[in-house]
């Protein structure tokens, strides 16, 4: 470290340059950089901070080059993200930071006089720079700042002792080898973050650019880490390349495989082609995409119009940001029309579309008695709502011989059941047991029901399932409810029959999810009428025609 300078002070500045001649100008010697001075006592430099948002079509390129960042020379970057920050802290820098922040509680300090105490029990890295010296400090005083203007209550918030224990021992641990290899008349410290950040990360990513480092962010989701910073913080330039994925961990090594420029010309064809909101999709685009549903409410006749279409052709179809949002149908059919025949003919058209089933028999689900009351809480994250990944990667989860995009979709529908129950409480059951009763039930869907799903390809036919209640089949139960409830989350359309008009749905679920249609005669004791043998080859048969089978 070059220790003997004519300058007290550093103050960098955030360099606006282009994303393509990035790789050249982070290279360079701060002197050789734009906005370099040595005046009045002050060094300035040139700071880059860039922001990559998403990734190439080529992703072995990608990660090959996130590597070379790392482990060329002439670029490099340190590598952090949420996995390989070293949480490990010395018990006396615990204490120490214990006892500072109740004294900031008792006394009220000032953030300097704060810092200052932070500096004195040597909770600060110390550096032979004066001026690098005074920096580490005028940058914590910044990031304490931030936070009293971020967090409820200031530095009286209880999440000070999390998030500055975390600060303080990243910085201890990790600033003292960024800091060998600066020299500020030469280069500052280069850091490469890689994904998202968690609360504590944010502000450890403020802290390292509030000290003039230069940062370079890479998140394959697409999403800023620092979003919340937006206001606060400056960008050289923000990159968002043309696809988004949730990201491998970083590359220990380089990848092999190799991009023809074929295929990369075939991908950005299908991005023109195939963007979100195009209405042009390829079969099986969306299979990595979340699927959520909105129920459409419909008149009768309209029910058998728009429950033949597609998808996307629905009105309120929408895919963004990863998400697919299904218009469904929800609705239940009371009673029997005066011309029967319409009545039946009207039912064998559902049972004619394509992945359309019929459950005639009830309960078509096995209620759960296990107690899940522990796997429910254990999988709830920070934002109080049911985790995915954690539901995914649990020993209970029995849907791992799904593709990952299915589960994900599974996943995400109970999250979104829980977070809003439909299902009427009884016993005087708590919020809390309703919902733990429907994620315990969304453990167990049926296999005839998971193939249902899995025949879904999120912009093209939604499938159908038609039950007929005629009461001398058995009764829909509460966990039969459940599942119609997940079904319909998904984005499945969803018709029941009830000749008699009596109450089924409206025993478990608030009405109000669901469109009820009343037709004119209540029959009791209906038998479900099957078609014709002859009909049905031949409804079959030129079905198969139409579809090329």
């Amino acid at each position: 470290m070059y220790q003997d300078h004519s300058y007290g002070k550093l103050h960098p500045n955030i360099l606006t340059i282009r994303s393509e001649e990035w790789e050249e100008i982070v290279k360079m010697d701060l002197s050789d950089r734009p906005a370099y001075e040595i005046k009045q006592n002050e060094l300035r430099f040139g700071q880059i901070v860039s922001l990559y948002l998403g990734t190439p079509f080529d992703i072995d390129e990608y990660y090959n080059r996130l590597y070379d960042y790392v482990h060329d020379h002439t670029f490099g970057f340190a590598q952090f993200d949420h996995t390989n920050l070293d949480r490990t802290i010395d018990q006396k820098d615990f204490q120490s930071l214990q006892k500072l922040i109740l004294m900031s509680r008792e006394e009220k300090l000032s953030i300097n006089r704060f810092v200052a105490f932070l500096d004195g029990e040597n909770l600060l890295i110390r550096d032979k720079n004066p001026a690098i010296n005074r920096r580490i400090r005028e940058a914590m005083i910044e990031t304490l700042r931030l936070f009293e203007q971020t967090e409820d209550h200031g530095l009286q918030s209880a999440n000070l002792r999390r998030v500055l224990v975390d600060v303080i021992k990243w910085a201890k641990n990790h600033f003292p080898l960024l800091l060998d290899s600066s020299n500020p008349e030469k280069m500052v410290a280069r850091v490469l973050w890689y994904g998202d950040a968690n609360e504590s990360q944010v502000y450890f990513l403020y802290y390292m650019y509030m000290m003039g480092f230069d940062l370079a962010i890479f998140n394959p989701a697409g999403i800023d880490p620092l979003a919340k910073l937006k206001k606060i913080i400056t960008y050289s330039f923000i990159f968002t390349y043309p696809d988004q994925s949730e990201g491998d961990p970083f590359p220990k090594e380089k990848r092999r495989r190799q991009a023809t420029v074929a295929y990369r010309a075939s991908r950005e064809i299908e991005a023109i082609l195939n963007h979100e909101g195009s209405y042009l999709y390829k079969p099986w685009q969306l299979r990595d995409y979340t699927p959520s549903t909105l129920t459409l409410k419909t008149t009768y006749d309209e029910l058998f119009i728009l429950i033949k279409e597609k998808a996307f052709v629905r009105p309120n179809f929408e895919v963004k940001n990863g998400h697919v949002n299904i218009p469904s149908i929800f609705a239940k059919i009371m009673g029997v029309s005066r011309d029967r025949k319409e009545y039946w003919d009207r039912i064998q058209f559902l049972l004619q579309l394509p992945h359309a089933q019929l459950i005639q028999q009830f309960p078509f689900t096995r209620p759960i008695n296990n107690d899940f009351r522990f796997h429910y809480q254990d999988a709830i994250g920070t934002d109080g709502l049911l985790s995915p990944e954690k539901m995914m990667r649990a020993h209970y989860w029995k849907y791992k011989h799904l593709p990952t995009g299915l589960q994900k979709g599974i996943a995400y529908a109970i999250r979104t059941l829980c977070s809003r129950p439909s299902l009427l409480p009884v016993h005087g059951e708590s919020n809390e047991e309703v919902n733990i009763y429907m994620f315990t039930q969304s453990m167990q869907i049926p296999s005839a029901l998971l193939q249902l799903l899995q025949t879904f390809d999120y912009s093209q036919d939604v499938p159908t399932l038609i039950l007929y209640n005629n009461e001398l089949n058995g009764q829909l139960s509460r966990s039969d409810a459940v599942m119609l409830l997940l079904l319909n989350q998904f984005g499945i359309d969803i018709v029941l029959y009830n000749p008699p008009g009596h109450n089924d749905l409206e025993n478990y679920m608030d009405p109000g999810v669901f469109d009820t249609h009343w037709l004119d005669d209540m029959v009791f004791n209906l038998e479900f009428k099957e078609p014709s043998i002859i009909k049905k080859i031949f409804s079959q048969g030129f079905l198969k025609n139409l579809r090329g089978d």
